[in-house]
């Protein structure tokens, strides 16, 4: 059965290697590189002219491939940077998640409603816990990132500096599998513009820091206002959620004002193009929500 399980996963790396993706071992039944760190390096072979990781090691070479799927059952990890692709994750609902929290197959639909658009037809696999990895290529010569919820709830991606499992990989819940055999699309325009961060404005970047505010408070909310200031359509609104919702727990500590956070949020809202009757309504929930459940400090 062992000998079956490592031919089977030789077989996955290699079909992967054969459309051009740079692959390289998982631990068997893990997500986690089969690879020494950084503090490990014996500085031989590969790492003969100094420490490489994973993205650096992957390959597309099928010899490479069989020597390293030769010693165990190991998983295939794909590094989507070398491989020049766009991998949108769908996650499911976590059990942490509040009631009614959409999954990421939800959140991309309703993403694409918003924007007019269906939903891209391309290669697809299921996830071990259900969820949906969507392949796409990398537009020209971008270099991407990779991404947490910018799109949506429970919608990450992957690009440079990122891997995903692939299929046949085997996790102790599920199997990684192939629903849809289309070769990778081209990332879709309106979704590239949406995953390329804005530049935040001079003005935002240039804003005295509250009086009141510690420094942390004070970073937090120059980075939660450049985040909804540079949020992309389809996702302003859900950003400008998130960042009351974090920006709310200095409210009850006193470290930052009401008045300020919502004037700052409110400009950042605006800038992101959305409307103020919109901007007001959200922060004014959001921050509700947050106050509620952040007590101020002890006496």
């Amino acid at each position: 059965m062992t000998h079956d399980r490592n031919t089977a996963l030789l077989s996955a790396a290699l079909q992967a290697a054969d459309r051009g993706w740079h692959v390289f071992p998982l631990r068997p039944g893990d997500k986690r590189p089969a690879l020494h760190g950084e503090t490990a390096c014996p500085g031989t072979g590969d790492c003969a002219g100094g420490h490489r990781k994973w993205e650096q090691r992957a390959t597309t070479d099928p010899d490479r491939i069989r020597k390293a799927w030769s010693t165990g059952a190991f998983n295939v990890g794909l590094a989507t940077g070398p491989s020049g692709l766009v991998v949108v994750d769908l996650d499911p609902v976590k059990a942490k998640d509040p009631k009614g929290t959409p999954d990421g197959v939800t959140s991309l639909q309703a993403l694409c409603e918003r924007a007019g658009k269906a939903v891209p037809t391309t290669y697809r696999t299921r996830t071990a816990s259900g969820g949906h990895h969507l392949y796409f290529t990398t537009p020209g010569r971008v270099r991407l990132g990779n991404s947490a919820g910018r799109l949506g709830t429970h919608i990450d991606t992957r690009a440079h500096g990122g891997y995903v499992v692939g299929a046949g990989s085997t996790l102790p819940h599920g199997t990684y599998e192939v629903v849809d055999t289309t070769d990778p699309v081209p990332l879709p325009e309106w979704l590239y513009v949406l995953l390329t961060p804005r530049q935040p404005s001079r003005a935002l970047m240039a804003a005295p820091a509250p009086v009141r505010a510690s420094r942390y408070a004070s970073a937090a909310l120059r980075a939660e206002t450049a985040a909804v200031a540079g949020a992309g359509e389809g996702v302003r609104n859900w950003t400008l959620v998130r960042a009351a919702r974090a920006l709310g727990r200095f409210i009850p500590s006193g470290d930052l004002s009401r008045s300020e956070v919502e004037q700052a949020l409110n400009s950042a809202g605006l800038r992101a193009g959305l409307r103020e009757n919109e901007c007001r309504a959200a922060i004014t929930s959001a921050l509700n929500w947050s106050i509620a459940n952040n007590p101020g400090r002890s006496a």
